[in-house]
């Protein structure tokens, strides 16, 4: 028998906040995505994003469960890549689990399995500025959902989940190729060219409870800006611009502007 996890300890939210969203949701659309019911009070605090939390005093966030989810998913597509590819090695299967979790992917699978959009709960400033189809919202709360279903199902209910939601992606992975790694192959493709390492331009901006990372690419020994990502994080908005910049090389007049930039510094 599967050990559950005891329940969240956050405070217990006003009781006719609570009743009134539960009563808001379709959930058992959303429980046939995940392949897993939930009692409503935890898929209330998986569904609830800071601002909305921020706004109704008392309602917990979903960040410790995406916090909890996170390792979940890592652990189960681990697991998962580890059995299906034992030809690979290390480096190999990092790279595709990278790609499997990320973002990127995350989000695809918040908008077309979940269609998850529709059930966050945001404050009014971030619902307004488009928040239900951010993709680090959107991840964020696919992680703090795989969080709710392991506290109330255990690792075999949350393995079951991940298999649901992530099977088809990790399958995809394993064709992707330079996709599996942007800033490695951007930098291999950029010295097969003649060109230099790449560099990554950081700045952020917005306020410290929602700061976007924007990076900008270029190449040692040139000016021109190739590839720029905008992000959550550092690393994902860097990841993003190397994803640009592998494009960009691919365009013959803009290696050939790089080429007389080189020849002029």
């Amino acid at each position: 028998m599967t050990e559950h996890m005891p329940q969240e300890d956050a405070k217990t939210p006003n009781a006719d906040m609570q009743h009134h969203i539960q009563s808001q949701l379709p959930a058992q659309e959303l429980f046939s995505a995940l392949g897993q019911s939930l009692q409503p009070d935890l898929l209330v605090h998986a569904l609830t994003h800071r601002s909305f939390a921020h706004e109704h005093e008392g309602l917990p966030t979903n960040e410790r469960l995406e916090f909890l989810g996170d390792a979940v998913l890592e652990l189960v597509s681990t697991e998962t890549l580890y059995k299906i590819h034992p030809d690979m090695n290390e480096g190999q299967l990092a790279k595709m689990r990278a790609k499997a979790v990320s973002e990127e992917s995350l989000s695809a699978i918040a908008r077309t399995k979940l269609h998850l959009g529709q059930y966050i709960l945001l404050g009014h400033g971030e619902e307004e500025s488009g928040g239900a189809d951010k993709d680090s919202i959107l991840c964020d709360t696919v992680e703090a959902l795989i969080g709710a279903v392991f506290v109330e199902h255990g690792i075999d209910g949350a393995r079951a989940t991940v298999h649901q939601l992530i099977d088809d992606t990790l399958a995809e992975v394993a064709t992707e190729g330079p996709a599996l790694d942007w800033k490695t192959s951007v930098t291999v493709k950029a010295h097969q060219l003649g060109f230099g390492d790449p560099t990554y331009r950081m700045s952020v901006s917005g306020p410290e409870y929602a700061q976007v990372f924007t990076a900008d690419l270029i190449l040692t020994g040139t000016e021109s800006v190739i590839g720029q990502g905008q992000a959550s994080s550092k690393r994902k908005a860097q990841l993003v611009a190397a994803e640009a910049g592998w494009k960009a090389l691919d365009d013959s007049e803009t290696v050939k502007q790089l080429k007389r930039e080189v020849s002029t510094i």
